[in-house]
């Protein structure tokens, strides 16, 4: 993963004046709430876990804010940064260890989070048959497909593991040589013996009768600095009010998923999910609620920040720690809390 980060900044680099001025057109302008200022969010995948950005959409909170919201799906981190480093994005939502990466490699222009949206792992266990009472011991000696190394969900993954004792090397089987998204339907093909899914892939693989969700990933890790929104420093410098007026939408958002039925929530992202039915999405926004996967208000704390480069430290991923006011600025989230 951090290969990768590299090799993206390099190219990064090369580019440089040009990559400098990149969106940066029009957004200048006051992000006053008489403007409507573009911003490009390039998230790193379209998913019911993030239930709250799409709640300030469908809701039109952005637009209340003044804000001409266009969101792209990056469909990777290494992908979704790129993009914001390049320009090709305002504003970019990833797992925040991205941005240690990246700092990490020399980026000129490093990326700052500005607001968390979750605080728990998305993702679940999914075993091929019913396990009443499961522990996570029973994971030795099978075969388990995980995710990318150097990426959150396979090491969250690790981190429970080695929580219970169970050295992720040697007591069991991790197959990391799936491309992310296709995990469920190699599993429904008869690989592996657990899977570690995301939504709607652990739902379905239920629907199907093809796995089963033994344990979620957010529960037995505890409270993760899972996703985050970031943008470059020089961006929140240039343009304070606009990074100020997306936080308070979403921050409505977030404001709405706590006060919300799972039903009224589900009907409401609905239309961002056009080929998933009502009752899955209820569903799954039933299972990300009831394990408090959403925080009641945006700021990125320091503890969060520590626990990360923790589990980083853990993964063998960061050799030397990176300074949490360098890559952490909680002023916009904590106006837009106090302003509710």
């Amino acid at each position: 993963m951090k290969k990768l980060f590299c090799l993206f900044l390099t190219i990064i680099m090369i580019m440089g004046s040009v990559c400098g001025c990149g969106m940066q057109s029009g957004k200048n302008d006051e992000g006053g709430k008489g403007d409507s200022v573009p911003v490009v969010l390039n998230e790193v995948a379209h998913s019911i876990f993030y239930a709250p950005m799409y709640v300030a959409i469908e809701e039109g909170y952005f637009a209340e804010e003044g804000i001409d919201l266009t969101l792209i799906t990056g469909f990777g981190a290494d992908k979704t940064m790129t993009a914001l480093l390049t320009g090709e994005a305002d504003i970019g939502f990833m797992g925040s260890e991205s941005t240690i990466y990246t700092y990490k490699e020399g980026a000129s222009d490093p990326a700052v989070n500005f607001a968390q949206l979750t605080q728990r792992a998305g993702n679940f266990l999914v075993s091929r048959e019913p396990v009443d009472n499961f522990s996570w011991d029973m994971l030795i000696g099978k075969n388990v497909l995980g995710g990318r190394a150097g990426g959150m969900p396979e090491m969250v993954f690790e981190y429970i593991l080695k929580k219970n004792g169970i050295d992720p090397a040697t007591d069991l089987s991790i197959d990391q040589s799936i491309d992310f998204g296709s995990t469920a339907a190699a599993f429904s093909g008869g690989q592996a013996d657990f899977t570690v899914e995301f939504e709607p892939h652990a739902t379905s693989l239920e629907a199907k009768g093809d796995g089963y969700v033994v344990a979620s990933l957010g529960k037995d890790s505890g409270y993760v600095p899972y996703t985050a929104f970031s943008a470059r420093k020089s961006y929140l410098e240039q343009n304070p009010e606009v990074i100020q007026s997306f936080t308070n939408a979403l921050q409505k958002g977030m404001d709405y998923v706590q006060s919300h039925t799972a039903e009224e929530i589900a009907k409401v992202i609905a239309p961002q999910f056009e080929e998933t039915d009502l009752d899955t999405i209820t569903t799954i926004v039933e299972r990300y609620a009831s394990q408090d996967t959403w925080k009641e208000d945006l700021i990125f704390e320091e503890d969060s920040f520590t626990l990360l480069q923790n589990i980083l430290e853990e993964s063998g991923e960061l050799e030397e720690r990176v300074p949490y006011a360098d890559l952490v600025d909680t002023s916009y989230a904590q106006k837009a809390a106090s302003g509710r």
